[in-house]
């Protein structure tokens, strides 16, 4: 065997560039436009597939970029963003928000002023010391101030 032949044909090889990965190809709501535009504007027989050819398009491409613009969907010929559609934020949210937090925060307090009031009460009971009753205020005294 004649290793030498086996190494130019190696050499003679042209060398094939493989790409990493594969990008999806974006089209713009222009240039939809335009080649809908084109490919309306052929009449003799041959002239799509050509204009197909020349730009790289499938006639899928205008088959769906046509019932996008039937169906009057303009925005339709745009780009459209992948992946999951963000939520609708409520404008109340925030301050529904702030006020459940406060909320909380004043249930808190309030526990912490009852424990206070209960061991008032409790060491006036040992110690023997009646507290002062506050008296509450009468619906009529409530509407004169």
């Amino acid at each position: 065997m004649n290793t030498s032949s086996n190494h130019l044909a190696d050499s003679q090889r042209p060398l094939t560039e493989v790409t990493s990965k594969a990008k999806r190809r974006f089209f713009t709501a222009e240039y939809k436009r335009k080649i809908l535009q084109e490919a309306d504007a052929c009449t003799e027989s041959g002239q799509i597939g050509a204009l197909l050819r020349r730009e790289g398009l499938y006639s899928s491409h205008l088959t769906h970029w046509r019932q996008l613009r039937e169906r009057g969907e303009l925005a339709g010929l745009e780009a459209k963003k992948r992946g999951p559609k963000p939520k609708a934020i409520n404008p109340l949210s925030k301050q529904l928000v702030a006020k459940e937090r406060e909320i909380a925060r004043l249930k808190a307090e309030n526990a912490k002023l009852q424990i206070i009031c209960d061991v008032q009460k409790k060491v006036s009971q040992l110690l023997g010391v009646t507290l002062p009753t506050i008296p509450e205020e009468d619906e009529s005294t409530k509407e004169s101030s």
